[in-house]
């Protein structure tokens, strides 16, 4: 599984939007987000579909974003954690 390109960051641009809109969180390089001085956020390209990395805790969690429903759940999670 590679890091996202541009195509696949245009692709989840609407989730980017949100992300960047919430309070702690710095955008370093498109659709790679820091909280902090560690990394927090970023995007991988898999044939299956767009998956997130995020640290919602001391490791990394992958989730799918392919969906709707997946892009809800992870802009949740994030809210989450950000609280």
């Amino acid at each position: 599984m590679r890091h996202a390109g541009a195509a696949a960051l245009d692709e989840l641009e609407p989730v980017l939007r949100q992300v960047r809109s919430m309070t702690g969180l710095t955008e370093k390089k498109r659709g790679t987000f820091y909280r902090g001085s560690k990394a927090f956020l970023h995007f991988h390209e898999d044939p299956t579909g767009p998956y997130a990395d995020v640290r919602l805790g001391a490791e990394f969690e992958r989730c799918r974003v392919r969906t709707a429903a997946e892009r809800r759940t992870l802009r949740r999670r994030i809210a989450d954690a950000l609280s």
